[in-house]
């Protein structure tokens, strides 16, 4: 396997369906792709601002501001406790994501684990490295192990992404001792962590594979990776972070110096005020909770079936048929969805529906339905 055997961009496929939709009368309603649309917090762009002039290199491993803000948070939202040269910004989570197996040194011959229903970069990451992607549905599916056999890396995502699926405490914590009875490193994606809508759960985050409840008194083996994109509306400013095991986060920053994977000064700025105010996390949140509660109730009324979802930015829906025939007929509505076969094909007869879109949109969605 080699770099340039990439599957297609599975995006480029949608393009007919969002032509249809654009059609309508009023105009596209976008829920296919899951970008922010609110604006960026004020504190941030001014923190943004105030750092512009920048004329030297940044610090790849994190100025010490940024990296105080980081263990500041991880402490403070996620309930761990980890050090200042364990955690490292990254240019976004999906560069991260895409580029792990790689910076693990992981190549041909080597097997990353991907959840059955799963975020396309899982995939992505392994091909770029050289290496295989296996569907592990659970630890027993892997089968009898071998050297040739057992994942040097495995991904789980809780919050899902696209079913909203949490993993419970217990449920991590069999994965992190499976993980280190096999000498398997663990990366956990929680990028939708602070978006958990089970009842008496909101405003709480969900766990984290860093908890000591799951993983006991050290993060050997483990990664847990987190983006302000969602919680901040930070999409376009690329920030996001890894922490967890000190061995493997230092291993990643030697091969990111010599890569020059920085993120630029400003945004490791405006990233470090981000994290430091909560208020701004909270009112965003209770923006997705209203537009959420609204297309809840619209998209059952249309017939639709809604499973997991209880977390993150998206429905998982279905109507029990193929998932393409699902998009045609909401693109007929001029609602643009994502086909779950995009996730694999476990998701082959559902789509997944984003709440990204003004209330404006949101609302115009809601009146198709």
């Amino acid at each position: 396997m080699t770099v340039l055997d990439l599957p297609d961009f599975p995006w480029d496929s949608l393009a007919p369906y969002k032509a249809r939709a654009s059609a309508h009368p009023d105009g596209i309603v976008d829920l296919s792709v899951g970008t922010p649309v609110d604006p960026t917090p004020e504190i941030v762009q001014r923190a943004l601002a105030a750092a512009a002039n920048a004329p030297g290199y940044p610090q790849t491993i994190g100025t010490p501001e940024l990296r105080t803000a980081l263990t500041e948070w991880f402490a403070r939202r996620r309930g761990v406790t980890i050090a200042a040269d364990a955690v490292l910004p990254t240019i976004g989570s999906k560069e991260l994501v895409a580029w792990l197996p790689t910076l693990l040194g992981l190549g041909p011959g080597d097997i990353v684990g991907i959840p059955a229903i799963a975020y396309p970069t899982y995939d992505v990451g392994a091909r770029i490295a050289g290496a295989d992607s296996v569907v592990v549905q659970s630890l027993t599916s892997l089968g009898p192990l071998t050297a040739a056999t057992t994942p040097k890396l495995l991904w789980v995502n809780s919050p899902g992404n696209p079913t909203g699926q949490v993993l419970g405490v217990e449920h991590l914590r069999k994965v992190v001792d499976w993980a280190r009875a096999h000498g398997v490193v663990v990366a956990s994606d929680e990028c939708y962590a602070e978006l958990d809508w089970r009842p008496g759960r909101v405003g709480r985050a969900t766990p984290s594979i860093l908890h000591p409840d799951v993983c006991g008194e050290t993060h050997d083996g483990l990664l847990a990776l987190y983006s302000l994109s969602k919680q901040s509306n930070l999409a376009g400013y690329r920030a996001a972070f890894v922490g967890g095991d000190p061995a493997l986060v230092q291993r990643i920053l030697e091969v990111r110096k010599h890569a020059g994977m920085m993120m630029p000064t400003p945004v490791q700025h405006a990233t470090a005020v981000a994290l430091r105010d909560d208020a701004h996390v909270v009112a965003q949140r209770g923006t997705y909770a209203r537009r959420r509660e609204r297309l809840v109730t619209a998209v059952e009324r249309a017939g639709l079936r809604i499973e997991y979802s209880e977390a993150g930015l998206y429905l998982w829906a279905t109507r029990g048929e193929d998932c393409w025939r699902t998009v045609a007929d909401l693109a007929d509505l001029g609602i643009l969805v994502a086909p779950g076969s995009f996730y694999g094909p476990l998701g082959e007869r559902h789509v997944r529906i984003g709440l990204t879109a003004t209330d404006e949109r949101i609302d115009a969605a809601c009146a198709r339905l």
